[in-house]
């Protein structure tokens, strides 16, 4: 499910017919009358390998991030219609199922896909009781998505009802499991202790910007920048390398490997945060070391070392396209610094690179209302577009706002 999710981060980049968000059909296609959805479900029949009440059933909970993505990428209302009682009800079954009393949410390590990192004791199959940052943070994003969902299709009452949930439980989530030691979201276990481990899962609560009070927001993500924490040579770990069960050697797993999947999220969330300057280092870092062994190994692998050249163990070859669904809109948003967002017919580019050579992108979609070029040196942005749109250009901690025809055309920027 949260493999598959991250695949759609390519909806709304691709020309043409093909709809990558479509690959959650399937999903809802298996869904049960109580609103369950499983995890793992077989290509082309709906088939899922797991029931409801077995703890690594489901999860991460991805599906309505992923499905908001698209909407803000294509503009389809159409299909947040369609999708939207599945993902409602789904949310409802999490809710009812996967949470403690206090209202924070479990999952596993299998479940949240963080497989063999030991951020929970003995927690690879079971939630051993204990609160888990990256549920309890999923599912805030969650709220938010759904809310957004329930405005724009007028369903007031359910907006309301997750709006309400999402309040209660940022209150918990920032009153539990932050430890002020650390300056760091953490796993909490049911005697109130934290986990001893500092997990990219944390991370997750970048992507709402609700969740994170400001006097704590700079701190948490400075651990981005301290080399003996996340920062190492190759970014980002998927556990900080002052944790004592990260692995700089193998990577072994989730224990230090870095995820391209799970380090664009991080840069997603620093989006969400403002803190562009910081996701496009660490974008042009990822990239660099992505295409450098993809050159001297000519493959895609689903996890790197973080502080040494190469794939991490297991090394496993990247066949369903996890990396590359990571990396293609990583360059496109944070490395060249493109957000469209086509219900808003508006396109900010954040221009961050050196302009000493011409740069930037062709035929990027708009919806399905055709393509735009754009393309800029340091003193004019070169345009072709079938459709007009806002253009917002950040450069040099000056914004400029255009409105744009369709049309050819060329923008001084003297």
């Amino acid at each position: 499910m949260g493999q598959s999710a991250f695949l759609t981060n390519l909806s709304g980049y691709i020309p043409g017919s093909f709809k990558f968000v479509e690959l959650l059909d399937r999903f809802y296609a298996a869904q049960h009358e109580t609103g369950f959805i499983h995890r793992d479900v077989t290509f082309g029949t709906s088939e899922a390998y797991a029931q409801a009440f077995d703890p690594n059933s489901t999860g991460p909970n991805l599906l309505a991030w992923s499905e908001w993505r698209a909407f803000r990428l294509t503009g389809d209302k159409n299909r947040i219609a369609a999708v939207f009682p599945a993902l409602m009800a789904h949310h409802r079954w999490c809710r009812d199922n996967r949470t403690w009393r206090n209202g924070l949410y479990w999952t596993t390590g299998y479940a949240s896909e963080l497989i063999n990192q030991p951020r929970v004791p003995n927690g690879r199959y079971h939630h051993r009781h204990w609160a888990w940052i990256d549920a309890c943070s999923q599912a805030v994003l969650n709220c938010t998505m759904l809310e957004r969902m329930a405005l724009l299709l007028e369903e007031a009452e359910m907006a309301t009802e997750v709006a309400t949930e999402q309040d209660r439980l940022i209150r918990v989530i920032n009153s539990v499991m932050w430890n002020g030691e650390l300056n760091f979201y953490q796993d909490v276990g049911p005697d109130g202790v934290f986990s001893p481990l500092k997990s990219i899962a944390a991370y997750w609560a970048l992507l709402d910007a609700k969740l994170i009070p400001k006097d704590r927001l700079s701190p948490f993500i400075q651990h981005l920048r301290d080399t003996w924490s996340f920062r190492t040579e190759f970014v980002l770990p998927t556990l900080s390398a002052d944790s004592d069960a990260y692995n700089a050697r193998t990577g072994n797993g989730w224990r230090g490997a870095v995820w391209p999947h799970l380090t664009y999220m991080v840069q997603r969330g620093l989006n969400v945060a403002q803190h562009f300057p910081l996701a496009h280092k660490l974008a042009l870092n990822h990239v660099d070391m992505v295409s450098r062994v993809h050159t001297s190994t000519d493959k895609f692998w689903e996890n790197y070392m973080s502080e040494d050249l190469g794939p991490a163990e297991p090394m496993t070859e990247d066949v369903s396209g996890l990396t590359p669904a990571a990396i293609i809109p990583m360059v496109l948003e944070f490395v060249l610094g493109f957000s469209v967002d086509w219900p808003l017919r508006q396109i900010i580019w954040r221009r961050s690179l050196s302009p000493e050579q011409v740069y930037g992108v062709r035929n990027l979609p708009l919806g399905n209302e055709g393509t735009i070029d754009l393309l800029s040196d340091e003193d004019t942005i070169q345009i072709r577009t079938d459709a007009p749109i806002t253009l917002i250009i950040h450069d040099n901690k000056e914004i400029f706002q255009t409105a744009v025809p369709a049309g050819e055309f060329a923008l001084s920027l003297k």
